[in-house]
């Protein structure tokens, strides 16, 4: 008979005495149970202890989460958090330094904990830290685990960070100032001071001011991985946090110091693999850097400004000498003005009468004139060659230059996300990005003599305007996609990538389309998919068996904390728990929490998530809500919540949970999956058919032979 829905067999642990196996009535008052568990030991004031795990970051039992303890738990009679938060409350003001060290490091480990952490504070404890950083002189292991601990208790939100007193900060910008100081110390200030960024507008503004750009940049030139990670992290939010002229004032400082090419060199290509937290930062550092042409790319040109027209202007003059603008000449107003024109359609303006009308289109507005200003300054040679030679072609076969320019920079600022909000979560960065100042205006001018050479290549007329530009950018995106390393490569890249290079690749694609049409053909398929599934989804459960290392994120910020969740090899039970960073593969027996997949009800994907409903803040979290999803698990259905680290890896876990359910795989992954199979597969079996059209029917079976009436006889077998 299964026992009751409220009680849990668990047992429970003292020093010196013998583990008591009870079973737990979840309906029964926690100071009762504490009081029976007392008197089984001999205890007297049952009031001073408290319940908590053994394993795992050892949480304090509570009325709250008490409904979270499973059958088979361990837990530990100790001292209860009122008490302990008491004694470490005396401990780190004590005079002796050893204890007082002691005091502060047992104080960092306990302060994960919500309910210790809410029992210190309320003693005042905070002030207590205050005043050791404010007033002591240490930089070592003491000062280490007291940042520690004031990290870990600022973590429950309790208390704001804008309560924090000016001295304490400029204590902690100090110890980031300061060379002589222990590493840990300096990583644990830049995380204090990247909580407080974003906080407020006051807190930005101070440290802003007193941690300097070029301090930063120190920072990131040291050797050790962490810090420079935690460096990276503090500039990131100082960017984020700052308005956009500030921004665009930081990053125009960061480019005088040449952040990109050291980038480039010491972070991409170290000799340290690149860890998933610092390949976030690189991605929103290149986002930041490209939505700096969000403004331009939204600005329609002006016909009454100045400015804009001379640069307009210089478009002109740069391509052609012309004859109305010679020393000497005395052309009418009228003949200049035709001349003009003139030129402006030779340079593929639509209206070549007042070509400011064709830059009124926002995106991309004024950045395509930057672009083509960009393009005849800084390679002059190949702008004039540009025009000049299709300026010599027949009208219908010249390639427009203007309506070109303006096309290509929509097309590159659609395929860069410019002036799309940074993503909490994504990696993906352009490792050339680093290696190049300018680099959207010289990724244009690669990308403007590639339009140049495709239209050639296609023989194309005005009409194939569009036609050519759908082939440039399935050139650029293909090329990108290879993640080319610097400008050059993806240059000699993109030119290999010529017109009949694509359609070769259209070509096999839609051959192989049209072969797997074919009525036998779908049929076969059909036959193969059985078999094909269960091949995925064995590996869909061989990846949950290796398992993953997830991030904690919260709604203030990208967290530090990791855990990690792997399917026991004989998939029955789901092993979690946290993980310090650079674990990258823990055994299941140091993962101290499970669920029984037997008590899995259902998954929860994207907007059904718990996590997500708490924290969904518009559009910067659309990017959160594609990657989260919880398991539904036991009787009163708890939830354990996920946010993958990538979308393969949502793909991947979602299947394979899926699959423990009883339920179908439902993710495009596996829809990918299947095609490469089934594909694979169908040229295998039809190799022998190659050139040998499919017919849709099967032939007619032949009439059988008018003899067909052997038969052999057994009677006369050998006896």
């Amino acid at each position: 008979m299964p026992p009751p829905k409220d009680v849990v067999k668990i047992a429970i642990q003292m020093v010196g005495a013998i583990p008591q196996l009870i079973e737990l009535q979840q309906t029964k008052p926690l100071a009762s149970v504490l009081k029976d568990v007392c008197d089984a030991w001999s205890l007297p004031n049952a009031e001073r202890y408290a319940l908590q795990y053994v394993d795992g970051r050892q949480t304090y039992i509570t009325e709250s989460n008490r409904g979270e303890i499973k059958n088979g738990s361990i837990l530990r009679l100790t001292t209860s958090p009122d008490q302990e938060a008491e004694r470490l409350y005396s401990g780190i003001q004590s005079n002796n330094a050893d204890v007082k060290t002691d005091s502060l490091k047992k104080l960092a480990s306990l302060s994960q904990d919500v309910t210790f952490a809410q029992e210190f504070i309320n003693r005042n404890g905070l002030k207590q830290i205050f005043y050791i950083v404010e007033e002591g002189n240490d930089t070592g292991e003491m000062l280490a685990h007291t940042l520690k601990a004031f990290m870990e208790l600022m973590e429950h939100d309790f208390v704001s960070w804008e309560t924090l007193s000016a001295a304490f900060i400029k204590k902690i910008v100090s110890y980031v100032n300061m060379n002589a100081v222990d590493a840990s110390v300096q990583q644990l200030s830049l995380s204090i001071l990247e909580n407080m960024v974003p906080t407020s507008r006051l807190l930005f503004e101070l440290v802003k001011k007193e941690v300097t750009l070029d301090r930063l940049l120190t920072h990131l030139q040291v050797t050790n991985a962490q810090l420079q990670l935690k460096a990276m992290a503090l500039l990131i939010a100082l960017l984020l946090a700052a308005t956009d002229a500030e921004r665009r004032d930081m990053m125009d400082y960061l480019r005088e110091k040449n952040i990109r090419q050291f980038i480039h060199k010491n972070i991409i290509h170290s000799s340290e693999p690149l860890g998933d937290e610092m390949a976030h930062y690189l991605y929103v550092l290149q986002s930041v850097s490209l939505n700096l042409c969000e403004r331009r790319m939204r600005t329609s040109m002006d016909p009454y400004s100045q400015e804009q027209r001379e640069l307009l202007q210089s478009l002109r003059q740069t391509a052609f000498e012309s004859e109305s603008e010679a020393p000497g000449s005395n052309f009418s107003t009228e003949r200049r003005r035709s001349l003009c024109a003139k030129e402006f359609r030779k340079l593929g303006f639509m209206n070549n009468s007042n070509p400011a009308e064709d830059l009124r289109r926002a995106p991309p507005g004024l950045l395509a004139l930057d672009n083509m200003v960009y393009f005849s300054r800084h390679t002059p040679n190949a702008y004039s060659r540009f025009v000049l030679e299709n300026s010599s072609r027949e009208d219908k076969h010249e390639c427009p230059f203007a309506r070109s320019s303006i096309q290509l920079t929509l097309i590159l600022c659609e395929i860069l996300h410019v002036g799309e909000p940074c993503s909490e979560t994504a990696q993906a960065f352009y490792p050339m990005f680093f290696g190049q100042d300018h680099f959207f205006e010289e990724l244009f001018c690669i990308c403007i003599q590639l339009v140049n050479k495709t239209w050639k290549e296609m023989r194309a007329t005005q009409e194939d305007f569009d036609k050519v530009l759908q082939v440039v950018r399935e050139q650029i995106t293909r090329t990108l996609s290879l993640k080319p390393t610097s400008l050059e490569l993806f240059k000699t890249r993109v030119n290999a990538l010529n017109y009949s290079e694509i359609l070769k690749l259209r070509q096999t694609e839609r051959l192989h389309q049209e072969e797997t049409l074919a009525v036998p053909v779908l049929e076969l398929r059909e036959r193969l998919k059985p078999e094909l599934l269960e091949l995925i989804r064995q590996q869909r459960l061989l990846h949950l068996c290796e398992g993953t290392l997830f991030r904690k994120i919260s709604s203030r910020r990208r967290q530090d904390k990791l855990w990690y969740c792997r399917l026991s090899p004989n998939h029955k039970v789901l092993h979690y728990g946290d993980v310090e960073e650079g674990v990258d593969s823990p055994p299941i027996e140091s993962l101290p929490d499970k669920i029984p997949v037997a008590d899995m009800k259902m998954l929860l994907m994207g907007k059904e998530c718990p996590h997500t409903k708490e924290k969904s803040s518009g559009k910067q979290n659309k990017d959160v809500l594609e990657l989260a999803f919880s398991i539904v698990y036991d009787v009163e259905e708890y939830c354990l919540n996920f946010i993958a680290p990538t979308r393969y890896e949502f793909c991947l876990w979602t299947d394979g949970l899926n699959v423990l359910l009883g339920k179908e795989m439902t993710s495009e992954r596996m829809q990918t999956d299947l095609d490469v199979l089934l594909s694979m597969e169908l040229k295998l079996r039809l190799l022998d058919l190659e050139n040998i059209s499919i017919p849709d029917t099967p032939p007619p079976v032949p009439k059988p032979p008018s003899n067909l009436n052997f038969c052999y006889d057994f009677s006369h077998a050998e006896q």
